[in-house]
């Protein structure tokens, strides 16, 4: 038997879900080498803070890629795994050597927009197929963003 047929989750929404799913994966994916160049990368004033959010922040976005990975699997699906497929699929793009705060700001604060507007379309989809697991996870990711967000422009805002 498949998984489906003991969570109850009806194919129709699965597939959905899967696809949005992906989609962010691979958004997730490209975001979290991103992270890496900045944090290898930044220079100057906010060093010491930067670096230290930056690891934070890829170490955050892992688990999440294996958070995602894994509900795909949960759903019946195959998560995607080649890196030229995410950079095909991803709303987000890779980024050149970034070594100012200032630039990363404006980065993050992009890419954030990207995942949770993918989010907010995973949780729709879920949603509307009464998948809660996966509503509860893009709920959840969607606090944090939201709040990282808000501590994103108040940080840019210090000068």
């Amino acid at each position: 038997m498949r998984t489906l047929d003991y969570t109850a989750v009806k194919a129709d929404t699965a597939s959905k879900v899967i696809n949005n799913l992906n989609q962010l994966l691979a958004d997730l994916q490209v975001h979290y080498t991103n992270l890496r160049n900045l944090h290898w990368n930044i220079k100057g004033h906010g060093f010491f803070v930067l670096h230290a959010k930056y690891e934070e922040m890829y170490d955050d976005i892992a688990a999440k890629v294996d958070e995602v990975a894994e509900r795909i699997l949960q759903l019946g699906g195959t998560p995607e795994h080649k890196f030229s497929a995410y950079l095909s699929t991803s709303a987000i793009s890779e980024i050149d050597v970034t070594e100012t705060g200032d630039a990363g700001l404006d980065y993050l604060l992009s890419s954030t927009r990207t995942l949770i507007a993918a989010e907010r379309e995973t949780l729709s989809s879920a949603s509307a197929g009464g998948d809660e697991v996966t509503v509860a996870m893009m709920s959840d990711y969607l606090r944090e963003q939201e709040k990282t967000v808000w501590m994103l422009v108040a940080y840019g805002t210090v000068k």
